[in-house]
């Protein structure tokens, strides 16, 4: 990744906590294009995230139920009929395999109100140019390694 070519604001970073939550919760800024992960002490880290384009944003809260290292995509039937090129990764054929060029990138962690499935991730990105822009179909992605970071939290 060509971190030169990425805003610093988007970097990784400890910075002071301005959301007020327990530590160990994860809170999504829209407007900013960032993700913060409270800490202890008042902390927290930030991440720069890419977002969901309009009228594709989630909003809610949610918990992370399960996560995946190089998670396989499996994209969702709506998604198939707007972009048809899909179907071939669709769950009948089996979707693609994690790598390096898989839309979900190294790592993954599924959302869930209750023990609904939202659909939505918070996800690694072969597309670091994506940081900073609300592009996605609605989930929040992360550049690999800070996807990585955050998983292993």
């Amino acid at each position: 990744i060509p971190y030169e070519k990425i805003d610093e604001q988007f970097l990784r970073q400890i910075v002071p906590d301005p959301t007020g939550q327990a530590p160990g919760t994860i809170v999504v800024d829209t407007a900013g294009h960032h993700l913060y992960f409270v800490r202890p002490g008042g902390q927290a880290i930030r991440y720069g995230v890419g977002l969901g384009r309009a009228g594709f944003e989630w909003s809610g809260d949610a918990v992370v139920q399960w996560k995946q290292k190089w998670p396989k995509w499996t994209p969702p039937a709506e998604m198939i009929a707007r972009q048809p090129e899909y179907a071939k990764y669709s769950a009948e054929n089996g979707g693609m395999p994690g790598g390096l060029t898989n839309p979900l990138g190294a790592r993954a962690l599924y959302l869930f109100e209750g023990n609904e499935d939202t659909l939505y991730r918070l996800h690694g990105s072969p597309e670091w140019f994506s940081i900073g822009k609300s592009v996605s179909s609605g989930c929040v992605r992360l550049i690999n390694q800070d996807i990585i970071d955050l998983y292993d939290r």
